[in-house]
């Protein structure tokens, strides 16, 4: 039975993401995958609310109770034995157990990693100092499986492998940035800016990659709101005409701002054709950055960032080294 621990310094880095495709991966080379996130005894830690774990159980079709999947740990000299207790638990009738680190532990890591004999996988965010902990991988020896650097600008692919290798780093890949898997969900927009779904609420799942304003120009039509797929347009709710136009382009949702009761019109159309419609009593100016903010923050959690996020690990990632370094 293999284990195999990812982590990563900073927060924020793609380790779910990782986890899910790698998982997918094994999963589709007919390997029993496992997935275990302990989390350290802080105040308000809790096991059963965190997404990250419930998204692994859906996706694997895990048996596991959340509680194991992600246990809640004392920290401080016990810290690995409790980690040890916990994934033997869930690592009986498994091939594999992808382990979700925490950047808060990767301190500790190797120590962790070392308990249940896992095999380690660093990934890194791309940023001008995106190697400055790269002294510190020396120390996990032989349990490290390589490094991977994800959200790489694609005109950056060539340097950031160039400057990996100047500083000796033994790379397992380099990620490119990409819109769809930093997407955020209908739904995750609507609750981003407090709004109401009027209509089409099974099309929450849906990615948003792109946003556009109605505002901007001088009778902004459908060759303006063509110039983006795969968006959100945020208007007025009252300026129908914007409506209108937009839905006639590559739209996932319609936005309306400000205290104005939707034209009925707006309404119909997008029942028509599908796009859901999100109401606020706010601004445009008031919504525009809380949008931005959902799409910054937005975790993956959807199931439909899955085809693209396998796509990338085939063409970026040594998977052929990094199965021969966990053994499977």
């Amino acid at each position: 039975m293999a284990a195999l621990y990812v982590t990563s310094s900073e927060k924020g880095t793609g380790k779910t993401a990782l986890a899910a495709g790698l998982a997918k991966q094994l999963a589709a080379r007919g390997k029993k995958v496992g997935y275990f996130k302990p989390v350290t005894a802080t105040a308000g830690s809790t096991a059963t609310g965190d997404t990250d774990a419930l998204f692994m159980k859906q996706l694997l079709s895990l048996a596991d109770p959340a509680d194991i999947l992600r246990p809640v740990i004392a920290t401080g000299n016990h810290l690995s034995a409790g980690v040890k207790e916990a994934y033997n638990k869930l690592a009986k009738g498994k091939d594999i157990v992808i382990i979700e680190g925490s950047s808060d532990l990767f301190p500790v890591a190797r120590d962790i990693a070392a308990a249940v004999n896992a095999k380690i996988i660093i990934i890194e965010a791309y940023s001008k100092d995106m190697f400055k902990t790269a002294d510190s991988y020396k120390k996990f020896g032989q349990a490290l499986a390589g490094i991977i650097l994800n959200k790489v600008p694609k005109t950056r692919m060539e340097q950031a492998k160039a400057e990996a290798s100047a500083k000796g780093i033994a790379l397992l890949g380099v990620l490119p940035e990409d819109r769809m898997l930093m997407a955020a969900s209908v739904g995750e927009i609507a609750e981003g800016i407090k709004g109401e779904i009027l209509n089409d609420a099974a099309k929450s799942p849906e990615l948003v990659e792109n946003l556009m304003l109605g505002a901007l120009g001088l009778d902004p039509g459908p060759d303006y709101f063509g110039r983006k797929t795969n968006k959100a347009a945020v208007l007025n709710a009252n300026r129908p005409d914007l409506a209108l136009a937009a839905l006639q382009t590559s739209l996932k949702c319609l936005v309306l701002a400000g205290n104005t009761t939707p034209n009925p019109m707006v309404l119909n159309d997008a029942a028509a054709r599908n796009v859901p419609v999100i109401i606020s009593k706010e601004s445009v100016q008031a919504l525009v950055p809380e949008i931005e903010n959902t799409l910054v923050k937005a975790r993956f959690n959807q199931v439909n960032k899955l085809p693209r996020l396998t796509e990338l690990l085939e063409q970026q990632l040594n998977l052929p080294k990094l199965y021969q370094a966990i053994g499977v």
